[in-house]
């Protein structure tokens, strides 16, 4: 009697297990294609390359198709994101906030890199000319400071939140205050003399965009200077929607946080070979709290014009 029953709660155990592994799958036979988002931080064809072999490997561990959507602005991802035309997406951390408020609440943020020393942020910097003759913040009064883009958390968000709370309002202290589109053509634009600054991000003082735009040959090392650096911000998140399935959301998390580990030549691909970066951390909505609240004051100031 007792191998009896020992056969049947075996059987059993093996069958609720079957089952928990075909709903695990479900998911597939409704999303047989993951389109994944990545925002404007450098120009559309490096994204591509440089996401390509990252697109292979997760088309490897979820056993469906994976592409990657790219747009001409932060806010054609942000929108795709909010208006379910994508299911993931790499955010900055005001791009995340910005598909917060546009979806209602409808996204939720994954995870974020960490560095070897475990810090998980970044800091937005302003940019010149190292010829200039520009020094501080105070020797561009009257002159042209390009921000990278609306939805750009180091860009803009960061550096003109705090450039107002330390008295320099953009607004009126400097001449104009245009939008480059991209961080690297901020930077480019300062070295070509259009604009007299520019504000993009760095990670470390070996890592960021002046530093990649060297590496890769864009511009020459020893041009771009920095004046002006920000406080830490938290590095943006890999954002999802929340009306995913749990089981799909789970597959695709565990997938890139195992990265770094399952495949470190394209973890170390897709951020653009920084020695510094070290995986990633599961994050929440309430670490971005205070972004969400940032740009509601921006949003506030812009209506006051």
């Amino acid at each position: 009697m007792k191998n009896v029953l020992t056969t049947v709660a075996v059987t059993a155990a093996l069958a609720f297990s079957a089952l928990g592994t075909a709903r695990a799958q479900e998911w597939k036979q409704t999303y047989k294609t993951i389109r994944f988002g990545i925002t404007s931080s450098e120009n559309e064809k490096d994204r591509l390359t440089r996401w390509k072999a990252f697109t292979a490997y997760l088309e490897k561990q979820l056993g469906v198709k994976v592409e990657i959507f790219t747009a001409g602005s932060y806010d054609g991802v942000i929108q795709a994101l909010a208006s379910n035309q994508i299911e993931f997406a790499n955010l900055g951390s005001s791009a995340y906030a910005a598909a917060y408020t546009e979806s209602n609440g409808g996204v939720q943020p994954l995870l974020a890199q960490v560095d070897r020393e475990g810090a998980s942020g970044y800091y937005s910097v302003v940019t010149v000319r190292c010829d200039s003759g520009y020094k501080k913040i105070e020797d561009l009064k009257g002159k042209v400071l390009a921000f990278a883009d609306p939805d750009s958390t180091s860009g803009y968000a960061v550096p003109f939140f705090n450039l107002v709370k330390q008295g320099y309002d953009p607004k009126t202290y400097f001449s104009a205050v245009p939008f480059s589109g991209a961080h690297e053509t901020g930077v480019m634009g300062v070295l070509n003399k259009q604009f007299d600054a520019a504000a993009t991000y760095i990670n470390t003082e070996k890592s960021g965009i002046p530093q990649r735009m060297e590496a890769k040959g864009m511009i020459p090392a020893g041009q771009i200077c920095r004046i002006w650096q920000s406080p830490e911000i938290t590095n943006g998140p890999l954002t999802t929607r929340n009306n995913l399935p749990a089981d799909l959301i789970s597959a695709v998390k565990n997938a890139i946080k195992e990265l770094p580990k399952n495949d470190p030549a394209v973890y170390k691909e897709i951020t653009s070979g920084d020695e510094t970066a070290n995986g990633y951390i599961e994050v929440n909505h309430d670490r971005y709290q205070w972004i969400v609240e940032m740009r509601e004051w921006l949003r506030k100031q812009r209506r006051q014009g």
